[in-house]
């Protein structure tokens, strides 16, 4: 296939279908199960247990019952390390058992404990909420002033799409949303941005010396700069890609979620602005060119008898 003559605005049906069944999917799985919200966003404790060896749940949960603190527990076991989230804030004296309990089992553990109180789990929720809408409105006044509002409603469209399709995965395969999720839903609004406004800086220069008589002369010029710009769009996602996918490979547990949250937007963004926010515009723009040849005008040199 050739990237030259592909027909972008052509297939943009194909590619508008693909986007609206995810964002379906992504709303039922959102409406009925929700998000696996970290403790940052949830009240409670988050305790991660470093060990020396392998400990199975059910030591941790004999722990946890003779500790009196088995309710609402949830454990998540591995070879050297586990995490034990509580829905409750853990006392001194619950704590002082829980790690006496764990010792017991390991002499060498040591102990990471995060808590989170009902205010501040409340308040992270909030800013992180704002941070994207304060997000999608600057970048919203930014292409305004710089290109027109067609531009600005066209990417802020694909920026929405980009972050909602992170969210739907992460819902549909139940990962953990924390602070390092919003990081990266911002950066991944961030590189999206990038590239659309690359092409659309492409289509606003190509309509200098462009000749639009209809409908179809500016569907070319858009394919035409899609052509010149998808090669940029590609290699520069790649290549943050392969650094991310590196760091979900390699990288330790902490920075797993984020990396993967990368991963993934990188190949939404780069799919939206090439499929979706181009398409878009032309449909905007479009609204205000005629579809039709524009029709001889009369001879006024003739004279009717």
């Amino acid at each position: 296939m050739s990237f030259k003559n592909f027909d972008y605005v052509g297939k943009s049906k194909i590619f508008y279908i693909f986007s609206i069944a995810i964002t379906i999917l992504g709303l039922v799985f959102l409406l009925t199960r929700g998000l696996n919200y970290g403790v940052d966003f949830q009240s409670g404790s988050n305790v991660d247990i470093s060990l020396s060896k392998t400990l199975t749940s059910e030591q941790i949960n004999t722990v946890l019952k003779d500790a009196g603190i088995d309710e609402h527990a949830g454990i998540t076991p591995g070879i050297d390390r586990v995490n034990i989230r509580f829905s409750d804030v853990l006392t001194e004296e619950q704590d002082l058992k829980l790690r006496s309990g764990i010792e017991k089992l390991d002499d060498t553990a040591t102990f990471e404990v995060n808590t989170v109180d009902p205010e501040m789990a409340k308040e992270l929720g909030r800013n992180a909420i704002y941070a994207v809408l304060i997000s999608c409105i600057g970048i919203i006044i930014y292409v305004s002033i710089r290109f027109e509002w067609r531009f600005a409603i066209a990417a802020t469209i694909a920026l929405l799409h980009d972050a909602f399709v992170v969210v739907s995965v992460f819902s549909i395969l139940d990962l953990e949303v924390d602070l390092t999720f919003i990081i990266a839903v911002l950066t991944v609004i961030g590189y999206s941005i990038n590239d659309t406004i690359v092409i659309f800086d492409r289509i606003r220069e190509n309509l200098r010396f462009a000749k639009i008589k209809k409908f179809s002369d500016l569907k070319d010029l858009v394919n035409k700069s899609l052509s010149q710009t998808i090669g940029r769009s590609i290699y520069t996602a790649l290549s943050v890609f392969i650094a991310a996918l590196f760091l979900l490979l390699l990288g330790g547990e902490s920075i797993q979620m984020f990396s993967l949250a990368i991963c993934i937007g990188l190949v939404i963004g780069a799919y939206s602005s090439i499929f979706i926010a181009s398409p878009l515009w032309l449909l905007l723009k479009g609204r205000n060119t005629n579809n039709k040849p524009n029709a001889p005008k009369p001879n006024k040199d003739k004279i009717e008898i």
